[in-house]
């Protein structure tokens, strides 16, 4: 990477920091591209070559968010030696990296983000597809060992993620969760959703 690419790379996470920081100081509405420069000390115009807009700001922070959540995932996920290790490897990962990182997590769940998944699905997956392939592998490799369900990858995605989410959403909204009780008791229910 020559020294003006690794400089823009710079410049780039700079934005993506100073954006979190604000997110989690004053939520979506703080988030402008006014805050970021004064946050960061980058130029509105910087901001604008490097993310197109205000919004690509957020969907390059998102995607930097679920990218370390992905990562994080993966990790442990390949720690495992069966299906059952493994959905209590996701679960447990996922809680614990939302109480870790809750401000991050609160802008992968939060509404915007939501909005852009659903429109722009295709392309964060594609972006992703390093990270979630893997994932695919382990389930599809998992079902045909007969460790799990027969069920299409979505439906199996669905049962183990759906629940993981919604009370990850809880706790990040009405902080009326014991993440602790969560991450002991949800795997177990999880798994009998998608034992053979």
């Amino acid at each position: 990477m020559s020294p003006k690419q690794q400089r823009g790379e710079a410049t780039a996470e700079q934005v993506l920091d100073s954006a979190l920081g604000i997110y989690a100081a004053s939520g979506e509405a703080g988030l402008t591209v006014g805050a970021i420069t004064r946050a960061s000390g980058v130029s509105a115009g910087s901001v604008y070559h490097h993310f197109g807009s205000l919004q690509g700001v957020h969907n390059a922070l998102a995607l930097r968010c679920l990218g370390r959540l992905l990562d994080e995932l993966l990790a442990e996920l390949r720690r495992t030696t069966d299906a059952r290790s493994g959905v209590q490897a996701i679960v447990r990962t996922y809680l614990a990296f939302v109480q870790a990182r809750p401000d991050e997590a609160r802008l992968l769940h939060s509404a915007t983000a939501d909005h852009e998944s659903m429109a722009e699905a295709g392309r964060i997956r594609d972006s992703q597809e390093a990270r979630l392939t893997p994932f695919a592998l382990w389930a599809r490799g998992r079902r045909e060992a007969g460790e799990i369900t027969s069920l299409p990858a979505p439906v199996i995605e669905a049962l183990v993620l759906g629940p993981v989410t919604a009370v990850a959403r809880r706790w990040l909204s009405a902080g009326d969760v014991d993440m602790d009780e969560a991450a002991r008791t949800l795997p177990d229910h999880i798994w009998r959703s998608i034992s053979p």
